[in-house]
């Protein structure tokens, strides 16, 4: 936390809470980094992989399973990579495993850079220094709606909101005609 200097008369009454802690634990929980893969919980990262793995051929004859994953090194710091226009990222290495009937093979694939957060809660991105905006999330499930249009008719609407995927809007209008919109706004 960044030391404050205080020149008012007044002496402070609570010490002000650090509000960056909460993004960059939050961060810090998703990539688990300084965490043994062994070790690693099922969320973050890690939890995204094994949503994903193993993948099953439709022959059943082919199995590719996530392992582990690791960050490396990044390359710069977060100064450094201010200066020269570049990103403040490690690698990203998974190690998967392919089961061939009896036959398996583990191989570490290069999955791309996955970009650092720095201790301000910013990322440096193409030299570049980005923060995240928090936004509300609207709670999945079906929303009715009802209005009076100018000609006193009742116009009905409903909007579908999945957990994941394309929001569905349905609305009729004055002729009684209905209208679907998809992924209309959010």
């Amino acid at each position: 936390m960044v030391e404050r200097k205080m020149f008012g008369k007044l002496k402070p009454v609570i010490q002000p809470p650090d509000l960056i802690a909460i993004q960059t634990q939050s961060y810090q929980d998703f990539l688990q980094i300084g965490i043994a893969p062994s070790k690693r919980e099922k969320k973050g990262l890690q939890a995204i992989f094994h949503e994903v793995f193993p993948i099953d051929s439709y022959d059943g004859r082919y199995t590719l399973d996530f392992v582990k994953y690791d960050l490396g090194e990044p390359k710069c710091d977060a100064l450094t990579a201010l200066a020269d226009g570049s990103t403040f990222a490690a690698p990203l290495h998974a190690t998967f495993r392919l089961k061939d009937g009896d036959e398996i093979r583990e191989e570490d694939v290069y999955m791309g850079e996955i970009p650092l957060m720095t201790r301000d809660g910013s990322f440096v991105i193409n030299g570049a220094e980005r923060v995240i905006v928090s936004q509300l999330h609207r709670s999945p499930g079906i929303c009715s709606e009802q209005a009076i249009h100018p000609n006193g008719q009742i116009l009905y609407s409903v909007r579908l909101i999945p957990d994941r995927g394309s929001w569905i809007e349905i609305q009729f209008d004055s002729s009684d005609i209905m209208w679907v919109y998809m992924d209309r706004r959010r």
